[in-house]
């Protein structure tokens, strides 16, 4: 009776080997030998090693142990050698490297050695739907990257005892029951650089607007550690969005995340482009992503930022409707990537995360299909995590880390102005403010139709220039006072003058919130027209001409009193005298614009 025989073959280290030409005696005994070590096993005896002739490995071997394999076959060294030559590219692409990409490569193949590296491997189960269950996988991580045989790349994404489960990239394709799946060790990520900018692409970086492919310069994890407390500084530096309404009532400052919330079609978009739109000139890189938006919408988005050449210091991460899920739920990670790459440069970034809703339901798709409990409204447990680790990445950070921000305008679709529902509440608890978008404004024609009353910045007046915040003066009590009077006066015949009074200033206060999209206003343009307005120079104004009146007015100080404007923008601040210069110029226009109304 032989050796093997007479051992308990249950307690035997079990191993495969697939090769081409069966090996010989002396080459078992050294298999045997190799894997005795490795595993610690008390001999080469203990090692139960079965050969399998397999043409299909092309040359070479391939071992397996469990889920180890060691890939000694011409595709496992070719994938080798890719590898080091795909980090060579790198490397040179980087700038410090940038005109030494010729020698660099000839290093990395002269420096190039073959290893027969074990690699964890797993089995697909059942795949479908864009989600694969796969068995076999003993020290997988969560996110890490699988690669399937067909060159499909996935992310686990769930683990349990017996088996994993992980999502797709791209279309299934040959993947099936049985096929091949190895771990790559590696979290996804995306690649970055300075040259993402003006360019449209995908949520895994790869470019989809027809240009030419985008070299990076380096590489970063989609899933990041939010900045600590110590890493932040505080948030007092604006951010001026252009529009009159929100930059002087709910201001919003870099590394501030000032939720955007209404229902559809009330303008939320609309917002964020006219923010993205006033960051020209200004220092300040725009990334907008677009989750599980139809691809016209998103084309006519990208019309508009080029038209007004807003794509030069912009990025658009679009993440179609007709994507699988997977991509539309790492679309806004991903893009929270390329922003920290700009950050850690000392850069300031605005984010649009157009919108969170879809991506919401994007991730309770992926949780049913992976098996997870459904909760409240079917969303997984997990949810309100969802948001919170992408949006708590936006910061401003230390000085000593370089200065650098993400602000993020996260966008929320509601159903029937419902804020209290499971997301818009999640999302509301999370962010340091929210601009409130109701339908029965937008219908009134009050465009943007910001809510007054349900509108707030949690940051205030810290993330205001010193002239902004004086001119506002008592714009929200005065808007709230004329929205509560016109109520109960609605059915009076017989005011007395000052309630007269308050209900036109009102008006004409109303009337000059509105403004047209895709024309942001500067900062002295806005501290102006709240100066004028709210010291009662447009009261007798009719209130269809007001904002007629404002862009006269404004032009009249850009022709005869450019230093006031000049002034406000250079010193951000508003002393008594200027704020004198300011009334005199608009009691010297008023005479000449009923002039011209004669």
């Amino acid at each position: 009776m032989s050796e093997t025989n007479t051992r308990d073959v249950s307690t035997m280290l079990q191993a495969r080997l697939r090769c081409v030409t069966p090996p010989s005696e002396r080459q078992v005994a050294q298999f045997k030998e190799f894997l005795s070590k490795r595993y610690h096993t008390a001999s080469a005896a203990d090692v139960d090693l079965t050969v399998e002739t397999d043409p299909s490995v092309g040359g070479g071997f391939i071992l397996a142990v469990g889920s180890d394999e060691f890939d000694w076959s011409t595709r496992g060294r070719e994938r080798q050698f890719e590898d080091q030559i795909d980090e060579a590219r790198q490397r040179a692409s980087r700038g410090a490297d940038q005109g030494k990409i010729v020698s660099i490569m000839q290093e990395a193949v002269e420096a190039f050695h073959l290893a027969a590296k074990a690699s964890e491997v797993g089995t697909v189960e059942t795949v479908g739907d864009g989600i694969v269950t796969i068995s076999g996988f003993d020290h997988v991580q969560y996110g890490e990257i699988v690669l399937f045989d067909n060159g499909v790349k996935g992310m686990i994404q769930d683990i349990k005892s017996d088996s994993v489960g992980a999502i797709l990239f791209d279309q299934e394709g040959t993947i099936g029951e049985g096929s091949h799946v190895t771990g790559t060790g590696k979290r996804a990520g995306i690649p970055v650089s300075d040259a993402y900018l003006g360019r449209v692409v995908d949520a895994l970086g790869n470019p989809i607007d027809g240009g030419v492919a985008i070299k990076a310069s380096d590489y970063r994890p989609i899933e990041n550690e939010a900045p600590g407390i110590i890493d932040r500084q505080p948030v007092n530096v604006p951010l001026q969005t252009g529009i009159l309404a929100i930059d002087s009532m709910f201001p919003i400052g870099r590394g501030q995340r000032e939720l955007i919330i209404g229902d559809r079609q009330t303008g939320k978009t609309a917002i964020a482009t006219d923010a993205i739109l006033n960051q020209k000139g200004k220092n300040c890189i725009c990334i907008y992503v677009a989750i599980g938006q139809k691809s016209s919408t998103i084309a006519g988005i990208v019309n508009t930022l080029q038209a007004h050449d807003a794509m030069d210091y912009s990025v658009v991460v679009a993440s179609t409707a007709s994507d699988p899920a997977p991509l539309q739920y790492i679309a806004p990670y991903a893009a929270t990537a390329l922003a920290e790459y700009f950050m850690h440069k000392g850069k300031d970034v605005l984010i649009v995360y157009d919108d969170l809703s879809k991506h919401a339901v994007a991730y309770r798709a992926l949780s049913l299909l992976l098996g997870r409990s459904p909760g409240r409204e079917a969303y997984p447990g997990d949810v309100f995590y969802l948001h919170s680790r992408l949006l708590e990445r936006c910061a401003r950070l230390s000085e000593e880390l370089g200065g650098g921000s993400i602000t993020a305008l996260p966008i929320i679709e509601t159903q029937d102005g419902d804020v209290s529902a499971y997301i818009p509440t999640n999302v509301i608890s999370i962010t340091d403010g929210q601009i409130f978008l109701e339908q029965d404004l937008f219908f009134e024609g009050q465009r943007p139709a910001v809510n007054v009353g349900l509108s707030v910045s949690r940051v205030g007046g810290a993330a205001q220039t010193k002239a902004m915040k004086k001119a506002t003066g008592s714009l929200r009590i005065d808007l709230a006072q004329y929205r509560e009077m016109q109520v109960f006066t609605q059915f009076s015949s017989d005011l007395d003058e000052a309630t007269k009074n308050q209900l036109a200033q009102g008006a004409v206060l109303m009337e000059l919130l509105k403004q047209p999209q895709g024309s942001p206003l500067s900062m002295s343009d806005q501290v102006i027209s709240l100066l004028v307005a709210e010291n009662g120079k447009m009261i007798h104004v009719p209130v269809k001409e007001v904002k007629e009146y404002q862009r006269q007015i404004l032009a009249f100080f850009a022709d005869k009193h450019p230093e006031i404007a000049g002034e406000i923008d250079k010193s951000g601040r508003l002393t008594d005298a200027l704020t004198q210069s300011v009334l005199e110029a608009a009691d010297e226009f008023a005479p000449l614009y009923e002039k011209a109304q004669a």
